[in-house]
């Protein structure tokens, strides 16, 4: 589970990556719609979405030519549940963790 945890929070200390996870919590998305907003490649943003499905953040399924990306958010609640070991985090909250990723991301983009 460290493992896990370690890739977790390193994936989510990268803000191109928590506005990426803000973006799909509103649907799935396809790479190429996920990209459209970023000033980088298609490469790059690849990079980012790997992180993101290697630590249990997202899944990507091909339909067809296209690849998707969905929210897996039970990652994250791993994490919580790590935190909440120390007795100072409250239960998870998608909607405000959806406003704080909304707030990340007008500030970043």
């Amino acid at each position: 589970m460290t493992d896990r945890l370690d890739a977790v929070f390193s994936a989510l200390a990268d803000p191109t990556r928590r506005a990426i996870l803000a973006m799909l919590l509103e649907d799935d998305m396809a790479v190429t719609d996920v990209a459209e907003p970023f000033a980088m490649s298609l490469a790059a943003i690849s990079k980012h979405l790997s992180v993101l499905a290697d630590a249990g953040l997202i899944s990507r399924e091909r339909r067809g030519r296209v690849i998707w990306c969905k929210l897996e958010p039970e990652a994250m609640r791993e994490a919580l549940v790590w935190m909440r070991g120390f007795g100072q985090v409250d239960p998870l909250d998608l909607d405000a963790f959806e406003r704080f990723l909304e707030q990340e991301l007008d500030q970043n983009g």
